[in-house]
């Protein structure tokens, strides 16, 4: 491996003047994808680059010709002359040329990029701090998509995987020859829904939904991330597409929505469990994994908090106090904060092992005996609080 920046350079520009494929494969490209977009992009860019080497390989030309040329040295004179009407018409109109010529490619580009007619699928991608929502409008669905990476891993307790900051639980799964289109906005400040390989980086603003599309060619797994500064945790906001055929996304479909009478079945036993009761170690155990995975990035992994931005929750008056305070807040979240609200984002039975970790963890169970409150709740009492916010 070339360390050497000049020579990397020099390489580089040696491998684009050869029209190598390497070129791309090592980073140093914009990839070409697998979007009929992302082949525009790449064309494009390919476009504009050759005017750039030739523009720059005709200035540098010229330069190194007078410098060379018109040395003092070899007895060169400077010349007397300064305005000369047809040089400065000549170089206003040249370079508006060369405007023009790389405007017209990139405003066709343009316009198919935001052409979202006739879209077969579409899916509304809202950005929160700090994951990702996708609803299927089409389907009457949504879900989650947090990001997979350990806490351990990210404090460099455990080995990193190979997709680490890369990876999450629930990927959007999308059929291959097939126009998607997409609808951007965000829950709380703005981010920025970013995949290479798709074409694509739509700002996602709250208030507000700007669309585009997508129609992927090879069946993969496709990642990316949120490109716009959104907060602390701004890169823990993995994207990941996953792209399969058309019989293999219906059965996901099914399989996600529960029509038929067998799924209707099973989502309700589903829905029976998350209400079941819990034993104290299963809230417990299942606490604490839920909150390595939702609020250890703000609070940190023994509840100590990033004050004032991120409290601590070891010794707060909220995981301490009155039970119905800790689940309002975990609930409905906290305006004007980075508190979100997580009673749309977790289930049941998720909500009531949170709650009650948090209720027990770091010497919090000891000061709220002392104060003879509650140091648990089931998941029924989750639904029954929610109902009564209805």
């Amino acid at each position: 491996m070339v360390k050497n920046p000049f020579i990397q350079l020099a390489i580089t520009a040696v491998l684009s003047l050869l029209g190598l494929s390497s070129f791309a494969t090592e980073g140093i490209n914009m990839p070409r994808g697998v979007t009929p977009i992302s082949h525009e992009i790449y064309q494009l860019h390919m476009t504009i680059f050759w005017i750039c080497v030739f523009i720059g390989i005709g200035v540098f030309s010229v330069m190194f010709y007078a410098i060379f040329n018109h040395r003092k040295s070899k007895g060169a004179k400077p010349a007397t002359f300064h305005e000369n009407i047809w040089v400065e018409i000549i170089w206003a109109i040249i370079p508006t040329l060369i405007l023009i010529s790389m405007a017209i490619p990139a405003t066709k580009v343009l316009m198919h990029m935001n052409d979202t007619a006739d879209a077969e699928i579409n899916i509304k991608i809202t950005g929160y701090q700090w994951k990702w929502r996708y609803d299927y409008l089409d389907e009457g669905f949504g879900f989650f998509s947090n990001l997979s990476t350990t806490y351990k891993q990210i404090h460099n307790e455990e080995p990193k995987g190979k997709w680490y900051l890369l990876e999450v639980d629930n990927p959007m799964v999308v059929p291959i020859h097939t126009k998607i289109r997409f609808l951007v906005t965000a829950n709380d400040v703005i981010h920025s829904w970013w995949v290479p390989e798709l074409g694509i980086k739509q700002d996602g603003i709250p208030g507000f939904i700007q669309d585009t599309w997508t129609q992927i060619e090879t069946s993969g797994i496709y990642r990316g991330q949120c490109t716009e500064l959104c907060g602390m945790n701004h890169g823990y906001m993995p994207v990941v597409v996953k792209a399969v055929t058309q019989s293999e996304y219906k059965a996901w479909v099914k399989n996600n929505t529960g029509r038929d009478a067998a799924s209707n079945a099973e989502m309700a036993r589903i829905k029976g469990n998350l209400n079941k009761p819990m034993s104290k170690s299963e809230l417990m155990k299942e606490g604490e994994a839920g909150y390595l995975k939702h609020c250890a990035i703000c609070h940190q992994g023994l509840g100590q908090g990033m004050p004032p931005a991120f409290p601590a929750i070891a010794g707060s008056t909220i995981a301490t106090g009155p039970l119905d305070q800790h689940v309002d807040i975990i609930l409905n979240g906290k305006p004007g904060t980075a508190m979100q609200a997580f009673g749309e984002q977790l289930n049941n039975r998720e909500l009531a092992a949170i709650i009650t970790y948090q209720r027990n963890a770091w010497g919090n169970d000891k000061i709220i005996k002392g104060k003879d409150l509650a140091t648990e709740i089931q998941p029924k009492a989750i639904a029954t609080t929610k109902e009564s916010h209805q």
